[in-house]
């Protein structure tokens, strides 16, 4: 049996993450089929306990799972912790005496409670003191409505607005200055502006790495003597070669002793993180790890594909979010970096088969199932293996974050 999930990231009002929320899709009889809310909500609970777990896709963040009046009477959330999730109740779910009555009950287990795509009406008046966020669907939701809502909230001050559908930093500034604290949205993943940044003489030298190690035959002797240039560099390149992650036997002592022992592959790996975590160190940290799943998803989709420069899908991954990590267009930033035609070609045009992994990935950061079932057999991938390497690529950039963060 096998289950598809994706998490799209919820901020807080300094772009730090504050949760996820979990879309999920059961992929038993069909790859993506179509289901109903309560069967949704049904395999998600089964999936979380007995396939994916939490702790894989949340880490130490609060999870905002869908449920409907159906799944509560069942008393589903009481199957998940409640340090884990926020019960989020759908907006099919009309407000009455039984959703009342299984709010309280939650309530009193100790779960966080939110109202998603919130219609206002009087009488969910009875429900704020158990509702802890309200989601308002920031695209559809005038601007009238939304000071309706905080004038019928505001003798409730323990209720939080979450905005959802930001899709621009305008509307995210927009929505802070109208008193929302959380946010939801693609808005932290696209540029916040239009200008030009230039890259500090570190970047730089990160940048001549990548185009090295981008080379068919790797010049040790160059590559050994720009790390030598970077005292800074030199270190994180041993502290990573001798980290436990390789379980060697003896220690690595030299820096070329370092790029023989990681090869090119992980080499290249190595400085494309290592490259997007400092030009990102200014922006969420959730976009880094983004970053990092795309680059590690690239990889094994190439891989599934038979592409034969993994290392180059992984790169690619990793670079697609540069236009948000600069905050400038994605043509201005591909002209400052030694990259290959290929990787700038699918990152600025969006063409060849690059552009196509990176499109099935953001079918998948949007649960678009459909349209990634339909690419996924254009690129005749094994349609059971992919949701495996979706999951692999966001433990695996879990770890990497820990990684950095111990750094």
């Amino acid at each position: 049996m096998y289950f598809y999930t994706a998490r799209q990231p919820i901020l807080d009002k300094d772009k730090n993450l504050f949760a996820y929320e979990l879309l999920f899709r059961d992929g038993v009889e069909n790859v993506f089929p179509e289901v109903d809310s309560n069967e949704a909500t049904s395999r998600m609970i089964e999936g979380s306990q007995l396939n994916l777990g939490l702790d894989e896709f949340l880490g130490d963040k609060p999870g905002f799972i869908n449920f409907t009046l159906d799944s509560l009477l069942k008393k589903y959330p009481s199957m998940l912790p409640c340090e884990q999730v926020v019960i989020e109740i759908l907006e099919t779910v009309q407000p009455g005496k039984r959703l009342l009555a299984e709010c309280e009950l939650l309530k009193a287990q100790g779960y966080v409670l939110a109202l998603d795509d919130y219609i206002h009406q009087p009488v969910w008046r009875h429900f704020y003191p158990l509702i802890d966020i309200i989601k308002i669907d920031f695209r559809a939701t005038s601007l009238d409505t939304m000071l309706q809502i905080k004038d019928a909230i505001k003798e409730f001050p323990h209720i939080k607005l979450l905005a959802e559908k930001v899709e621009t930093n305008e509307e995210f500034q927009q929505a802070v200055d109208l008193g929302f604290d959380y946010f939801q949205g693609y808005f932290f993943s696209r540029p916040e502006m239009m200008q030009s940044r230039a890259l500090s003489p570190a970047q730089m030298t990160l940048a001549e790495l990548l185009y090295e190690t981008a080379k068919t035959e790797m010049d040790l002797n160059t590559i050994t003597a720009v790390f030598e240039r970077d005292v800074h560099l030199s270190y994180k390149l041993l502290r990573y070669t001798n980290s436990a992650v390789f379980k060697r036997r003896a220690e690595i002592a030299t820096i070329k002793q370092a790029i023989v022992v990681l090869g090119q592959a992980e080499l290249k790996r190595f400085l494309s993180v290592l490259f997007t975590a400092q030009i990102s160190s200014d922006k969420p940290a959730e976009l880094m790890r983004l970053a990092m799943t795309r680059a590690r998803f690239a990889e094994d989709i190439a891989r599934l594909a038979g592409f034969s420069d993994l290392s180059k899908a992984f790169l690619t991954g990793m670079m697609s979010l540069m236009d948000a990590i600069l905050d400038e267009p994605m043509s201005s930033v591909m002209s400052k970096l030694p990259l290959s035609k290929d990787i700038k070609d699918a990152l600025i045009d969006g063409v060849g088969p690059m552009a196509q992994y990176l499109q099935l990935i953001k079918f998948y950061e949007q649960a678009a199932w459909d349209d990634a079932n339909a690419l996924i057999q254009s690129l005749k991938l094994d349609s059971k293996s992919v949701p495996d390497a979706y999951h692999t690529a966001i433990q695996w950039a879990n770890e990497q974050m820990k990684a950095l963060g111990d750094n």
